[in-house]
Order: structure tokens, then C-alpha cells, then sequence
């Protein structure tokens, strides 16, 4: 794998739960103002991907770092502070705090002025959310529910957003929605690293892509290139 100076990179990173092992050998690299896709079915390695960069899962590998800095040498809790922002699957926000109280959960670390020019950040993103700043968030739509945890995740003016199937469950128009924001995101500059088992939203925002099939990296290659992978176009675009 080339050398890479910022940035995330994994190397040879393998998870198992018990017997069953879960990533195989995996290396990836997202240089600063990047973006890396990892695609696959369910139960091919995805999450547990994300889940190790965040000490979330019992995991090994050769190098795990960010930014020079090997992640597994400090406390989890302490892996955001390097400028990660991680966007669940499933979104997990707080349904019975507001969303503005649901966004400043993202910023804790934040001055007061800070967190309200981070807000302002979040509504002009997603203006759909400005309307209910004072709702429920658990009352919003799951689009609204996704910008929300996107948002949340944002506040920290992160330097790697990590998205696990910001997709999932939402309608088409709502997934176009969403893609809309995060080119948006990375036209600002802002590496990220996207999983996700729909190959079309993937291939429309980031640089390179990854396939993984039970745990193994079986293609990597840019998005565009991977985008005209016969096998890619038969078993992920339905072509």
C-alpha cells in the first residue's frame, strides 16, 4: 500500500468474534481531504471495520492510526479528540432531547461561541432541520432523524467524517438528499469514510472504493473505475 503520511490508515487489520472471524487481513488508507467507499452485502465486514477504528471491538492489525497517531495507544473514549466524527448505523440520536440539545451533544468539547457558529454550520447543510430546533428529535422523520446524526457528528468540526449506512431505511428522494450534502461536505474539503451496502450512493461521493465479501477486500479501486466493474454493475447496481 502507497505511504501515507495523514490521514487514517489500517493495515492488515483483523477482527473475530470467538471463532468467527469477522475481517480478514483488511488495509485501507483515507489520506487528509479524501474519501474512501467500503461496500459489500450484509455480514461481509463492514461495521466491524468501522467498530475496530473506534476501539468499539476487540480487534489486531499491524497499523491502526490517525494522523501518526496509533489509535490503539490511547483510551477509546479518547479517539474523537484526534478529530474522528463517527455517524452510527441506525443513526442513534436522543429522541427525547431537542435537536439543537441533540447537536450539542456532538460538541462537548466546544466553547459556547463555537458550538452556536457550529449550528449555524448545521442548519445551513441541512435546512430541514432549522424549523424543528426545539422538537423532539425522537418526532422527526428518519431522513430528518439521519441529518441529525450527521449533524450531531459535524459539531466537532471533525477532520475524518466516518458514516456507517447513512442510507439505511430512507426513500430515494431522501437518500438524494443526503448525498446531496455529503458532496457538499467533501467539495469543503472534508476526508470521509463511507460504508454502505448501496454502491450508487457510494460511487457518486467518494474517490475510491473497496469491496468487501466476507471479510476479505476482494476489489479496491477508484469509484469511477469500480462504478464499470462488470461483476460490481451485476451484483451491486443490478446492470
Amino acid at each position: 500500500m502507497t505511504t501515507v503520511t495523514g490521514g487514517l490508515v489500517v493495515r492488515n487489520l483483523n477482527v473475530a468474534y470467538g471463532r468467527v472471524v469477522a475481517v480478514r487481513g483488511v488495509s485501507f488508507s483515507v489520506p487528509e481531504g479524501s474519501s474512501l467507499g467500503i461496500i459489500g452485502a450484509n455480514g461481509a465486514g463492514k461495521s466491524s471495520t468501522l467498530k475496530a477504528i473506534f476501539r468499539l471491538v476487540e480487534a489486531s492489525a499491524e497499523t491502526l492510526q490517525f494522523q501518526g497517531v496509533s489509535l490503539r495507544s490511547i483510551p477509546a473514549h479518547r479517539v474523537v479528540t484526534l478529530g474522528i466524527a463517527y455517524v452510527p448505523e441506525g443513526r442513534r440520536i436522543f429522541p427525547g432531547l431537542s435537536v439543537r440539545k441533540n447537536l450539542m451533544m456532538g460538541a462537548y468539547r466546544l466553547s459556547w461561541r463555537r458550538i452556536a457558529d457550529r449550528i449555524e454550520h448545521v442548519y445551513d447543510l441541512f435546512s430541514a432541520l432549522e424549523p424543528f430546533d426545539n422538537a423532539l428529535g425522537g418526532g422527526l422523520s428518519g431522513g430528518q432523524q439521519q441529518m441529525l446524526a450527521i449533524g450531531r457528528a459535524l459539531m466537532s468540526a471533525p477532520r475524518l467524517l466516518v458514516l456507517d449506512e447513512p442510507s439505511m431505511g430512507l426513500a430515494p428522494v431522501l437518500i438524494d438528499e443526503i448525498a446531496s450534502s455529503l458532496r457538499r461536505l467533501r467539495e469543503d474539503g472534508v476526508s470521509m469514510l463511507l460504508v454502505e451496502q448501496n454502491a450508487k450512493l457510494t460511487f457518486g461521493i467518494t474517490d475510491r472504493c473497496l469491496v468487501l465479501e466476507n471479510g476479505n477486500v476482494v476489489k479496491e479501486d477508484s469509484s469511477a473505475a469500480l462504478r464499470e466493474d462488470a461483476d460490481v454493475r451485476r451484483i451491486y447496481l443490478g446492470i
